[in-house]
């Protein structure tokens, strides 16, 4: 058994193809990130990647349409969306792949 800590990770990124990584992959990403009341990611896309956001906790907005826990969105390839944090929110985000400069600001 290992035992890590969330802050050992870039922004709660755990896997992908980044270090530091549990487990190398081309082919995903996973990061179960924290955020504060008030927390905001500018109107970005990713041009090759498919983005799933699962709401664990707390409330967010996203092209201001508001999610709470139990919700999960698909975002496209493509397809902007910027993040405003509600209340403290807790998420997991699984993208695919795991590319390095796909992360386009508007």
């Amino acid at each position: 058994m290992e035992i890590y800590k969330l802050s050992e990770f870039t922004k709660g990124w755990i896997v992908g193809n980044f270090s530091p990584s549990l487990f190398k992959s081309e082919e995903f990403e996973v990061a179960v990130k924290k955020y504060k009341s008030g927390d905001y990611e500018k109107l970005h896309f990713h041009k090759k990647a498919l983005e799933i956001t699962i709401i664990c906790s707390g409330e967010v907005k996203m092209n201001n349409q508001q999610f709470s826990e139990g919700d999960v969105i698909v975002i496209q390839p493509n397809e902007a969306t910027d993040f405003f944090v509600i209340e403290d929110a807790i998420t997991t985000v699984i993208k695919t792949p795991s590319l390095t400069n796909d992360k386009f600001v508007i």
